[in-house]
């Protein structure tokens, strides 16, 4: 089941969601026509693994970590699947990486990984923007408009073995899929929750396979995760 939240002339609403239309409690909402899709959820933080993949680190000549290594995106960084992404004053050197997110259900501590599935609400497609040529993570990764998320939730599906791609104007940039990973994603969750309290809504991305890349202005970055969807976003030039 997809699950989406909309942004219409009566507020957000939440519900099921089939063929371009939001069935909420109070009634049906068509996109595009009563209103437009929001980010699927709202957390208090979202949580980013890097270094994930094999060929990525080989790519990026990093060592392979022994444990998830993660940063923290604040929902400042949220934007909504067709929002334009800033290509912002401050870099020269702005990046996409498409990747696989849970959404989280319930307040939560100490998951053990056969668990997770019991604490996850449903899974989408985060799009990890980066300005490469700032300084640290915070600085590079954590800037508004810098977390694309959507298109929805897909509560039905089993995250560790999904095909995906990612292209960029028309011209396919990453292809993998998740069977790939180091760390599968019920161990990333599961690891997280040893350290913080996952609230309800909030986001754990499972990092980027190989090549990652360069944006420009007016380029449409469009990731595609088997049995999730399609996450679209063009990139708006903000240094004029």
């Amino acid at each position: 089941m997809r699950l989406a939240r909309l942004l219409t002339t009566d507020g957000p609403v939440s519900g099921r969601y089939d063929d371009a239309v939001v069935y909420a409690d109070d009634g049906t909402y068509e996109v595009g026509v009563d209103g437009r899709l929001l980010p699927p959820c709202e957390p208090t933080a979202l949580y980013c693994v890097g270094r994930n993949y094999a060929e990525t680190l080989e790519q990026m000549e990093y060592e392979r970590p022994e444990e998830p290594d993660f940063f923290i995106k604040p929902p400042a960084s949220l934007l909504a699947h067709e929002q334009p992404i800033p290509y912002p004053e401050f870099t020269d050197e702005l990046t996409y990486a498409g990747e696989l997110a849970a959404v989280v259900d319930e307040r939560c501590r100490n998951v053990e990984p056969e668990d997770v599935p019991d604490v996850v609400r449903g899974y989408t497609i985060m799009n990890d923007v980066d300005a490469l040529d700032q300084g640290g993570r915070t600085a590079r990764k954590a800037f508004d408009g810098s977390g694309p998320l959507g298109p929805w939730l897909e509560t039905d599906l089993d995250p560790r073995a999904i095909d995906m791609h990612t292209d960029v104007a028309g011209e396919r940039r990453q292809e993998a899929t998740t069977e790939l990973m180091l760390f599968d994603p019920y161990e990333v969750v599961s690891y997280l929750s040893e350290r913080f309290t996952f609230e309800p809504g909030d986001v754990v991305a499972f990092g980027s396979p190989a090549n990652p890349g360069l944006l420009e202005p007016g380029d449409t970055v469009e990731i595609t995760y088997d049995g999730v969807g399609t996450l679209r976003n063009t990139v708006v030039d903000e240094r004029d």
